[in-house]
C-alpha cells in the first residue's frame, strides 16, 4: 500500500484506460536531420503494445524487429504517438502501408538509428468521467500542488506485466528457482524486479514523509528505529519529499549524479526545481547512498546480476492544462513528464492515494 498524499482531499472520478480517454505523444529528444541512410517515422497506434506494432512493421516490410529502432514502449490500451526508424530503403513501399489499428503520420529521414531513451518526454491527455459538483474544484487544487511539488516517479503497474507477476519471475530467476535461457527475456525481468524493489523504497521514502508531516522528528525517529538526532533539521525542509543526509542527488531534469551535503542548501535547490533525489536500481557498478538515506535504501538493495542504475525519486509535471465540460461532467487534462515516468502516479495523487 501507497501512503497517502498529504492533501485535504480524496476525489472520485472515472478513468479508462482506452484510445477514447487516454493518448501518450513521444517528445522526440532532437530533430531529425531529413537525411540520411534510416528513415524515422511517425506512427500512431491503438490496441497493441510497441512490439506488437513494430512486428507488423517489420514484417510488412521484411525485416526483423531488431533491425528496426524505437525509443520507449507504448501502453496497449492508450491511443499512443511514437517515434519509430527503420532503413531509408523501404520508404517507397511503406507510401502503401494500412493496417485498421496502425497510422503513420510523418516520415522523415536521419542519419541514425533511434535508441531506446532518445526522448525528452512524454505529453498525455486523459479524460476523467462522472466528475461532479465540488469534485472538479477539488480537482483543481490537487492540480495546484502537483504543479508546485511535483508526484513520486514510482514505476507504473504496465512495468510488472498484465498480471503484474514478472517480478516475481525476476526474483526466481536471481534464486536460481527459475532458468531462461534468453539474455533479453533474463534481463527484462530482472529488471522489473529491480523496479519492484525501488517502488519499496520509495513508499518507504512517502511514509518518512507523511511521519514529518504530523510528528515531531524525535516521534518519526522512535517509529522507524532511527538513531537519535538522524532526522535532524528535516522537517523543516520546504518540500513535501524530504531529503536525508547521504541522499544522492541529480540536476534536473538531467545531469550528475552528487552527495547531498549541505542539506538546508540543497533542500533549498531541490524546491527551485533544479536538482531531485535519486532512489536504487539493484545492481552492478551503481552508486549507494550513504549515512541516513542508506538505512532506507539498504532494506532494497539486492545482489542482481544487471547493472543498476539510479533513478529520480521525484519528478515535476510541466505544462499542465485543463479543461471542464459541465454537461458531460468531463474533466480533460494535458501534461507533459520525463521520459520514464507515468502518468498513473499523477492519477494517483489527483485521487489522493495510490496503491502498490
Amino acid at each position: 500500500m501507497k501512503p497517502i498524499y498529504p492533501l485535504p482531499v480524496r476525489n472520485e472520478f472515472v478513468f479508462n484506460s482506452s484510445p477514447r480517454d487516454f493518448t501518450v505523444e513521444e517528445i522526440p529528444l532532437y530533430e531529425f536531420t531529413g537525411e540520411g541512410e534510416h528513415l524515422v517515422l511517425k506512427v500512431r497506434k491503438k490496441e497493441l503494445t510497441t512490439w506488437e506494432m513494430l512486428d507488423i512493421l517489420s514484417q510488412y516490410v521484411g525485416i526483423k524487429r531488431r533491425d528496426m529502432g524505437y525509443a520507449g514502449l507504448k501502453d496497449k490500451h492508450a491511443m499512443t504517438i511514437q517515434w519509430v526508424s527503420l532503413p531509408a530503403k523501404f520508404e517507397e513501399k511503406l507510401a502503401a502501408f494500412t493496417h485498421e489499428k496502425i497510422k503513420i503520420l510523418e516520415s522523415v529521414r536521419h542519419n541514425n538509428k533511434i535508441r531506446v531513451g532518445h526522448l525528452k518526454g512524454n505529453r498525455f491527455d486523459i479524460r476523467l468521467k462522472k466528475v461532479l459538483g465540488i469534485q472538479k474544484d477539488k480537482l483543481d487544487s490537487v492540480l495546484k500542488w502537483i504543479k508546485a511539488n511535483g508526484v513520486p516517479n514510482y514505476f507504473g503497474n504496465q512495468r510488472f506485466g498484465t498480471d503484474g507477476t514478472n517480478w516475481m519471475d525476476g526474483k526466481k530467476l536471481l534464486s536460481g528457482e527459475l532458468k531462461i535461457r534468453d539474455k533479453k527475456t533474463r534481463e527484462f525481468l530482472m529488471g522489473s524486479y529491480q523496479s519492484y524493489l525501488f517502488n519499496l523504497w520509495l513508499a518507504k521514502r512517502m511514509e518518512l514523509n507523511l511521519l514529518l508531516e504530523k510528528f515531531s522528528e524525535e516521534e518519526a525517529e522512535h517509529v522507524l528505529k532511527l538513531p537519535s538526532g538522524a532526522l535532524k533539521g528535516v522537517k523543516a525542509q520546504p518540500n513535501f519529499f524530504k531529503l536525508l543526509e547521504g541522499d544522492l542527488m541529480m540536476h534536473y531534469p538531467h545531469g550528475r549524479l552528487f552527495e547531498a551535503e549541505e542539506l538546508e542548501k540543497e533542500a533549498e535547490r531541490f524546491e527551485t526545481k533544479d536538482t531531485a533525489p535519486t532512489g536504487l536500481l539493484p545492481g552492478s557498478k551503481t552508486k549507494r547512498a550513504t549515512g541516513v538515506a542508506r538505512f532506507f535504501e539498504e532494506q532494497f538493495d539486492e545482489e542482481i546480476k544487471i547493472f543498476g542504475a539510479r533513478r529520480y525519486a521525484w519528478v515535476q509535471v510541466t505544462e499542465i492544462k485543463k479543461n471542464y465540460v459541465e454537461e458531460k461532467a468531463h474533466y480533460e487534462l494535458s501534461f507533459v513528464l520525463p521520459k520514464g515516468s507515468y502518468a498513473t502516479n499523477v492519477l494517483d495523487v489527483l485521487r489522493g492515494t495510490n496503491q502498490i
